[in-house]
């Protein structure tokens, strides 16, 4: 039986060989040759079966794993393409961003009417919406606005010479200011009588400017004009919409609601003339500013794709020790068949 035992063991160092030279630790040979060879009685018949199905079980975990990382990897990559698609979609789509400024005090505008043949009667400066009735309608009456006559070449055409009367517009919001307006047109051969107007956003820089005329076709270059009848009422509520470009610059415009009340001329003798009414006024202290807002932040896709591509090196690290892991199992596995196989 000695012998027997001694030739057994050569045997098994022979198929085993060196275990410095196989990069095996000490625990792994002692745990090799314990599975090969095992005192009497508890090298049993299921002994085999039970490591071969432990095995079996660890290399298809380790699949298991191994797709499941993959799968993992290919979200991971579905995720980066997404992300890169959405930024570049939000940064051809600005979205539209509106905020409101209260004020107390608006920068007073100009008003710049074309009567054309029409007269200014009376101009007046009221608070808290109350306008008292007229006196004399019709007849002129007490100017006591700021207002500033000007000649200037049509924009458009540059040959016709336009008449424009700028008069200087409301400013304290708080109490109401309005500013009413009276016209006279004795006649016209026309079948509906109409003054038009603009807005544009500073009577003062109008003042200050030194080419009036410049400055006027530059206004009406940039704002809309609106009319307002003869025989009327015409009550105007502006609000004023600030508009930032991506250069930089601002662009101002203006927002207007009107109401129209019919005039009851109480004049004693019909009149072939036609009276012309108009009150402006601030609707609400609140200056309107819009800007386009690029909501994609580079920032936050920046972290994005380090997380995403630090998963993607994490689980290719994973996936090569698992096939490292499952290479070294199975040579282990034919080692023990070898060995099986020469005792047996």
């Amino acid at each position: 039986a000695t012998v027997l035992t001694m030739q057994l063991s050569g045997d098994v160092e022979q198929v085993y060989g060196n275990p410095t030279e196989e990069g095996e630790g000490e625990m792994e040979d002692h745990e090799d040759t314990g599975s090969v060879i095992l005192p009497d009685g508890e090298l049993g018949p299921s002994a085999p079966y039970l490591r071969f199905s432990k095995t079996c079980l660890k290399n298809v975990f380790s699949v298991i794993l191994l797709f499941i990382y993959l799968l993992l990897m290919a979200v991971a990559v579905f995720l980066v393409y997404q992300t890169i698609a959405d930024f570049r979609e939000k940064l051809k789509h600005p979205v539209m961003s509106v905020s409101y400024k209260e004020v107390s005090l608006y920068d007073a505008p100009g008003i710049a009417f074309y009567p054309g043949k029409a007269r200014l009667l009376s101009c007046k400066h009221h608070y808290y919406d109350h306008i008292p009735p007229l006196v004399n309608p019709g007849q002129p009456g007490d100017i006591e606005c700021t207002t500033q006559r000007i000649n200037y070449t049509d924009p458009f055409t540059n040959q016709t010479m336009k008449y424009a009367l700028v008069v200087q517009g409301p400013r304290d919001v708080k109490k109401k200011e309005l500013v009413f307006l009276q016209f006279h047109l004795n006649g016209t051969d026309q079948d509906f009588s109409a003054i038009d107007y603009l807005l544009f956003s500073s009577f003062q820089d109008f003042i200050n400017s030194p080419k009036k005329a410049e400055f006027m076709k530059d206004c009406e270059s940039s704002y809309s004009s609106w009319k307002f009848s003869g025989g009327f009422r015409t009550w105007v509520k502006m609000s004023l919409v600030k508009t930032k470009e991506e250069d930089g610059s601002e662009t101002v415009e203006f927002k207007q609601e009107t109401s129209v009340v019919n005039y009851i001329d109480q004049r004693t003798k019909p009149r072939s003339d036609q009276l012309f009414f108009v009150v402006f006024e601030w609707k609400d202290p609140f200056i309107q500013t819009v800007q386009d807002i690029i909501t994609a932040n580079p920032w936050n896709m920046i972290a994005l794709l380090c997380g995403i591509f630090l998963a993607l090196f994490k689980a290719a690290d994973f996936a090569k020790l698992s096939v490292k892991w499952m290479i070294k199992i199975r040579k282990r596995h034919l080692k023990r068949s070898q060995a099986m196989n020469h005792i047996s």
